[in-house]
């Protein structure tokens, strides 16, 4: 038999917790001295005591702990348990920084306020051109929304196009049109020589041409994007214009270096 203290120093817990699963029937010391009260407890307990803190620390409350425990789990259902856990606590890491890197990039958006060049916006027209596109839907168009979206639907298209054997001619173009309910369709496409077939399983369209767009060119990750927009915005409004769609993207360059990537961002506009 060990005393409180000691069974707390070979468990590697505290003597306060000891006391606290004591007081709500979650282990119960094996022996309790009826003169001082003072609690015992046998080296057995110790595989009780291992299951509890594990389970707990998965982040399960002391009473679905007691439920768990009352279920008779194994050792190998706790390494199950371990492994799920491990995969939710990777994606909300992985969540978390990318919320970050969005905090960040709007940081640096307003560190850059003010500081617009307008030599780096050129208006032109744009001509007609036919895309092989696929298309889903995003929340909104929040990057945390865009980004889970696009990039399958990038890598799903060439992948169709690559087994239909049709030839890409051009940069990808990404483009957004609103829904009623606050949402993007978000539509990826290539440039392709080829007309609609009833054995595609993308859509082959027409994308109109633009008379007047005002573009400008982003280097880098499109997570970075945010800055470049808002310049293209500035230059809009303050040459007399206004925006009359969501802007096409234009992947002219993509490493897998997402700071060397170049896009050209292109935004239909009308005299205001």
């Amino acid at each position: 038999m060990f005393s409180i203290g000691d069974f707390a120093r070979l468990g590697l817990v505290s003597v306060r917790m000891l006391r606290h699963y004591d007081a709500i029937g979650l282990l119960r010391p094996a022996h309790v001295d009826p003169a001082t009260g003072y609690r015992s407890y046998q080296a057995a307990q110790l595989s009780r005591l291992n299951r509890i803190v594990a389970i707990k620390n998965l982040g399960f409350t002391l009473e679905q702990v007691r439920t768990i425990l009352d279920d008779k789990v194994t050792a190998a259902e706790l390494h199950g348990m371990v492994r799920l856990r491990r995969a939710q606590l990777e994606a909300q890491i992985s969540a978390d920084l990318a919320r970050l890197r969005v905090v960040e990039a709007r940081l640096r958006t307003i560190e850059t306020e003010g500081y617009m060049h307008p030599e780096e916006v050129v208006v032109k027209k744009l001509d007609p051109i036919t895309v092989a596109e696929l298309s889903a839907t995003a929340a909104s168009y929040e990057p945390e929304d865009i980004g889970p979206v696009i990039k399958p639907l990038f890598a799903e298209i060439c992948a169709r196009l690559e087994s239909a054997g049709v030839p890409i001619t051009g940069p990808g173009i990404a483009y957004y049109v609103p829904e009623d309910d606050g949402a993007v369709r978000v539509h990826t496409a290539f440039p392709v020589s080829a007309g609609p077939h009833d054995d595609h399983d993308f859509e082959v369209v027409v994308l109109p041409g633009i008379e007047t767009a005002a573009t400008i060119i982003h280097h880098g990750s499109m997570d970075e994007v945010g800055t470049t927009f808002q310049t293209l915005a500035h230059w809009i409004e303050e040459n007399g214009y206004r925006s009359v769609a969501l802007a096409r993207e234009i992947s002219l360059h993509c490493p897998d270096d997402l700071d060397e990537w170049v896009t050209e961002l292109q935004i239909e506009v009308v005299p205001a």
